[in-house]
């Protein structure tokens, strides 16, 4: 690799800002602009006129309190290395979680694309950028760390697919529209376990909440919420917004509270968020302090533009079952319109993998796929031991590689212990509390994650226990889903507005729908390990067959 030209200097109205250097002057480079403050501050850019750039960043009052610059060149940089590496940068500064960055959106043109040798910018010489700050005392966690963080993942500076670009774009023309209209309004963007729905509502939150304080936009001034009824995704969310100028935590809030604080001051909100909306309530919770028929409605009351993130095959409780009639019934009475992310952004797998996984959740068990390629994995496994080894042993490889379990297992909120399988993966249920997200929390490789842990989260691996309520019928070749052997009580409440007949056929679709969220939690696989004895065997004979086939 050619040289990296890589100057460190002061920042200040005396400086010095004639750049000598050639591949520094009038070439494309990136800079960071940064103080060492008790809470530090940082701002990250690129441009092809360094001197002329730094200069008027010298004369913008909002880098006034940043006195140390950081200039990043290199001869082989281009505009899309340095765009590309700028955006990075922020990425990894985000989930690095220590400057407080002073960028604001500027990724509404931004989309994934490629450039010639961009696996180089990418990977070989951003490694090296990054280990030279590092070596400064700039940043301290490495990349693979980092990659590993949701809060990396989660990052509003992530680029979009085309897809996610054309909605996001979509949703703000649709707020700017709409926001000085009469009534409340409605915009639903529904998308499988995977499809990137939460990427692109946290690049869509910054940019709003950078709008709102843009004295030219049509959104300043809006008082706007991002709401998350996942205990762990809100952690994530909270984390960004230690990065981020304009996204503040007052402004992340859980339903509940959103519904309460608006109702008893009187006041309304612009525009609503609402990640994983096929959490929220549809029934009156007084344990949850939810006096209402329908949080999703009452949110809608009390915002202007309410944007709705949707997946019904994510429903996990009878009292918040949904579906497409239900919500149609609610949007029903408002403006209202819906988009849809139909693109697997999680997981490296073939169409047909994700056929079969979506298909078995349907209770077909199909022949298992052979995979052409080594970018996703599935395996079926014969015992606890080997299951653990391997999902431990791709921790110890690449990180982020946990087991979990459908809710089988007796577990409670009293931080006692219990076990899930004692007779084979004989691991406690989750009892990891801080303020990162389970899977994160490197003792979590000694536990099993519930649904409410891992939902909405990228792992690398996922081990999935399938639990006594899942087994098979060897005639009917068909999936049994018994709901007698669930163990979480609390999500089969029955429903007194819904038949019995109902409530017991949502039972099954509850499981259904959790075991379809376990099983796409992996980005580079899925190793399954099934307790029901007729299951498994039948699961390692589709495995043989498949052996048998690929060789």
């Amino acid at each position: 690799m050619s040289e990296l030209i890589f100057e460190n200097r002061d920042f200040t109205q005396t400086s010095d800002y004639t750049v000598k250097q050639v591949h520094l002057n009038n070439y494309p480079i990136v800079y960071i602009l940064y103080n060492e403050r008790k809470r530090p501050s940082a701002y990250i850019g690129q441009t092809v006129q360094a001197t002329k750039r730094l200069k008027n960043h010298l004369e913008d009052k909002r880098r006034r309190n940043l006195n140390r610059s950081i200039l990043i060149g290199h001869e082989k940089f281009n505009q899309s290395a340095t765009y590309n590496i700028e955006t990075n940068l922020i990425n990894y500064f985000i989930a690095d979680n220590h400057f407080q960055l002073q960028n604001v959106s500027q990724t509404s043109s931004r989309e994934t694309h490629n450039y010639f040798e961009k696996s180089f910018y990418n990977e070989e010489l951003f490694q090296a950028i990054w280990e030279k700050l590092r070596e400064e005392k700039i940043v301290s966690d490495t990349l693979e760390n980092l990659r590993n963080k949701d809060i990396y993942k989660l990052s509003p500076y992530k680029e979009l697919s085309s897809l996610q670009l054309d909605i996001k774009n979509e949703i703000l023309d649709f707020c700017k529209e709409h926001i000085k209209l009469e009534g409340n309004h409605v915009i639903i963007v529904e998308g499988d376990a995977g499809t990137g729905k939460s990427v692109l509502l946290s690049s869509l939150f910054n940019t709003l909440q950078d709008l709102s304080k843009d004295s030219s936009s049509l959104l300043q001034g809006t008082d706007n919420y991002m709401l998350v009824n996942n205990g762990e995704m809100l952690k994530t969310y909270k984390n960004i917004a230690n990065s981020l100028p304009n996204i503040k935590k007052k402004n992340l809030m859980k339903p509940t509270p959103f519904i309460n604080e608006k109702t008893k001051s009187g006041a309304s909100a612009d525009i609503v968020l609402i990640d994983e909306a096929h959490l929220l309530l549809t029934k009156e919770d007084s344990y949850n302090n939810f006096n209402y028929k329908n949080q999703l409605d009452e949110i809608i009351k009390r915002s202007k533009i309410t944007i709705v993130i949707f997946d019904p095959k994510q429903v996990l409780k009878i009292k918040s079952y949904w579906n497409n009639h239900l919500l149609e019934e609610i949007t029903k009475h408002y403006s209202a319109k819906t988009v849809k992310l139909t693109d697997q952004m999680r997981m490296n797998a073939s169409p047909e993998m994700i056929n079969w996984i979506d298909r078995f959740v349907s209770k077909d068990v199909l022949p298992l796929p052979v995979e052409t390629d080594s970018s996703y994995e599935l395996k079926i496994f014969k015992d606890a031991e080997s299951f653990k080894t391997a999902i431990e042993s791709k921790n110890n490889e690449i990180g982020l590689s946990r087991i979990v379990s459908t809710f089988d297992y007796l577990h409670k909120k009293d931080k006692k212990s219990y076990i899930v399988d004692e007779d084979g993966i004989n691991m406690p249920w989750n009892n990891t509390t801080n303020n990162v997200a389970w899977a994160e929390n490197p003792e979590s490789i000694r536990e099993v994650g519930s649904i409410y842990t891992v939902q909405g989260f990228d792992l690398n691996y996922v081990g999935v226990v399938l639990g006594p309520s899942v087994s098979y019928n060897e005639d009917e070749d068909k999936l049994v889903i018994d709901p007698s052997k669930y163990k979480d009580t609390g999500a089969f409440t029955s429903r007194s507005d819904l038949s019995a007949a109902k409530n017991q056929e949502i039972k099954e679709e509850i499981i259904l729908n959790s075991i379809n969220v376990l099983m796409k939690r992996g980005i580079h696989g899925l190793y399954i390990y099934a307790t029901d004895t007729i299951l498994r065997k039948h699961l390692l004979g589709l495995e043989r067959s498949r052996m048998d086939e690929r060789y």
